[in-house]
């Protein structure tokens, strides 16, 4: 009969016997995407760590795999003009559910710069990109399709050609705005330093969930510093009806510039909670600051506001709540109200047969002095 001693040694043994160890790779120098489309099937932590700057001509296409873990070590990451960055291969929505198993950390690039895009992660679960720099991407920075519980922290996007960083829903064949959204993400003290093409800084597709927190949008004038929607088929003359997107948080927003279009978009399902605190437009805007359609927007805690500010609705009958805000926030004397303003709203660009604001939906108590 064994003792306690040795079926604690004969379980550490059965268990070791079916492990298999991790394994580290220095990613060498030269080019980076041929070297990831040969990578060692046993790789779960590759060190950038063999040069100060390396270089990839192409796409860095990552493997399916349960956890892999990229490094940067302070290197810099030239890439080619053609390049998507570090990227995934998704035929289609079956690879894509296929694939959601897989996992990425993306961290501590000193600067990834040029390329198409410099991550243009797909169809994970749980992945992380953090405290890393981009610069000079042509289409996006940082763009992430079906996405789950991703996180992306403490990245430096500057002059993005088109977007910077983007949280969307899977766009190959079979993939839509209903079964393969960036869900329950989290967007954590990131900035876009904005070049004169930007257009979004921030923009959040058909994803529920999603929370915005400790960010700034700054640089050159962008057409909207957080494009948010769930439009099903990309079309913003008509109200959102993504039934599966629920809600949006955005917290201690800091914007440092004008926008061309508006600063914040807002296009979601009627039901969805769309909730906007501690925001500080910084200087005046031209355009709205909130470009609003559908959704229950709530609005809190926006202790600074300029007299010209205006937000705009282009429906007649508006979702919004008021709390806690500077008391230039409101909506007016009753008497000063007339068919397209009342306070800070404003009826502009209606949708079709939305000629009349009205207020019923609108609410604003405990305003700030």
């Amino acid at each position: 009969m064994m003792t306690l001693f040795q079926r604690m040694v004969t379980c550490v043994l059965v268990l070791c016997s079916g492990a298999t160890a991790a394994k580290e790779y220095v990613v060498p120098a030269g080019d980076v995407g041929s070297y990831f489309a040969s990578l060692p099937a046993d790789a779960t932590y590759l060190s950038f760590s063999a040069a100060d700057v390396y270089t990839s001509n192409g796409d860095i296409v990552l493997p399916p795999t349960r956890m892999l873990v990229i490094d940067g070590r302070g290197a810099r990451l030239m890439l080619g003009p053609a390049s998507n960055g570090f990227t995934c291969a998704v035929a289609d929505q079956k690879a894509a559910t296929a694939r959601l198993s897989s996992r990425y950390v993306i961290k501590d690039f000193a600067e990834v710069s040029n390329g198409r895009k410099a991550v243009d992660l797909q169809a994970t679960l749980g992945s992380i990109v953090s405290n890393c720099r981009f610069s000079g991407q042509t289409e996006v920075a940082v763009d992430l399709r079906f996405c789950l519980m991703a996180r992306l922290e403490n990245l430096m996007v500057t002059n993005p050609g088109g977007r910077g960083i983007v949280l969307r829903h899977g766009d190959w064949p079979g993939g839509t705005g209903f079964n393969s959204q960036s869900n329950s993400s989290v967007i954590e003290q990131c900035r876009v330093y904005a070049s004169k093409t930007t257009t979004s800084a921030f923009m959040v597709l058909n994803s529920g969930g999603v929370r915005m927190t400790d960010c700034v949008s700054e640089g050159a004038p962008v057409d909207f510093d957080l494009f948010l929607s769930a439009t099903t088929d990309g079309d913003e003359d008509r109200f959102a009806r993504n039934t599966v997107v629920k809600s949006f948080t955005l917290s201690n927003f800091h914007v440092e510039h004008s926008s061309r279009i508006a600063s914040i978009h807002v296009n979601m399902p009627a039901k969805a909670s769309v909730n906007l605190s501690n925001i500080y437009w910084n200087g005046v805007q031209s355009a709205p600051v909130i470009r609003y359609v559908m959704g229950q927007l709530n609005l809190s805690d926006i202790g600074w506001w300029n007299d010209g500010f205006v937000i705009q609705t282009r429906i007649s009958a508006p979702r919004i709540t008021v709390q806690r805000c500077h008391n230039g926030l409101d909506i007016g004397d009753p008497k000063t109200h007339t068919d397209a303003k009342a306070g800070v709203l404003e009826l502009r660009d209606a949708l079709p047969e939305n000629k009349q604001l009205k207020l019923t939906y609108v609410v604003v108590r405990d305003k700030a002095m």
